[in-house]
């Protein structure tokens, strides 16, 4: 009785791991974590949109009771994105920068203008930016006082560039300057 109660426990355990996946179907994803069976199925069916074929550019933004949080995504030269963004915490507090984006599956790289060689890997899922909730220490110069990029997410709300492009930050200027 014990050893058939060992050996269902073992069988149990088993099928709580992971399958394993092939390397085609990560490619696929543009991830390096696999999309699940159900999920591949239901992208197959269009049921649901295959975030890593949808491009970045475009304006992300959300109002909150602080201000408003804003993201916008361009085209660069040679194939580049280019990115500004503006986070709000209240009337004196905000984090605000500008540079290049690069795509890596699920992530959008973010790397700032400046030299402090500030970097964020942000989660993108074709719908939304998701900054981690940590970041840098380099990036702490984007931000007044005890502001931070920590945490914040971008929803999207316009898939083109001229949408970005006509952004503006709290003061008037244009988010992603041209």
């Amino acid at each position: 009785m014990r050893r058939s109660g060992l050996a269902l426990s073992c069988l149990m355990l088993a099928a709580c791991q992971p399958a394993a996946v092939s390397n085609d179907m990560a490619a696929e994803t543009g991830s390096d974590v696999p999309a699940s069976g159900l999920e591949r199925a239901a992208i197959e069916s269009g049921v649901i949109t295959d975030a890593a074929k949808i491009s970045p550019v475009g304006l992300f933004q959300r109002r909150h009771e602080a201000g408003r949080d804003a993201l916008c995504v361009v085209p660069g030269a040679k194939g580049t994105l280019r990115f500004g963004l503006e986070a709000n915490f209240g009337e004196q507090l905000a984090c605000r920068g500008q540079g290049t984006a690069r795509r890596a599956g699920d992530k959008l790289i973010l790397r700032f203008a400046g030299g402090d060689r500030c970097i964020i890997v942000a989660q993108y899922d074709g719908d939304q930016v998701a900054l981690p909730g940590v970041v840098d220490l380099a990036c702490a110069r984007l931000c007044d006082g005890r502001a931070t990029l920590e945490g914040v997410s971008f929803p999207r709300i316009a898939g083109d560039a001229g949408t970005a492009l006509r952004a503006q930050g709290t003061g008037g200027d244009p988010l992603c300057k041209s």
